[in-house]
């Protein structure tokens, strides 16, 4: 017996394609050639132990070896699920979700953006400079307040 599909653009399937939209993008950036894109996502993927027991230059080195499986396990352990599977799952059968909050302000920040190794260090950085703090798993990173156009 096969499950009744609810067609494809319920907001289920809207959420997941945002992570995988996600998940690409940082794909591409983890292997970039580019410093300032590549190294923020390498430190998140070891911050999350999604490597373990490598330096964050060696995983530079190497970072032709990074697969979208290991930026989709991240995302997952970044949000609280044990796997990708559970996270998948999680956003299929939840409406309620909301994965991945920061995405969006993320996607509209510009460059460049600072990064802090936690959400406080990030929170106390923006009282004193301006900008808007935004937790990114254990990291965190303060956007510029931008002027939006009417």
């Amino acid at each position: 017996m096969t499950k009744p599909s609810r067609g494809l653009n319920t907001p289920e399937n809207d959420r997941l394609k945002l992570i995988l939209r996600v998940a690409k993008s940082l794909h591409r950036a983890a292997r970039s050639d580019s410093r300032p894109h590549s190294l923020p996502v390498l430190r998140r993927l070891i911050a999350s132990e999604t490597f373990r027991h490598i330096s964050l230059p060696e995983l530079y080195r190497q970072r032709m070896t990074i697969q979208r499986k290991h930026i989709l396990h991240m995302l997952a352990l970044e949000a609280g699920h044990l796997n990708w599977s559970d996270y998948k799952k999680k956003v299929e059968t939840q409406p309620e979700a909301q994965p991945l909050d920061y995405s969006l302000a993320l996607k509209h920040a510009g460059y460049p953006n600072i990064w802090f190794t936690s959400l406080p260090e990030a929170e106390r950085y923006a009282a004193a400079q301006g900008g808007q703090p935004i937790a990114v798993g254990k990291q965190a990173v303060v956007i510029p307040f931008q002027e939006r156009a009417c």
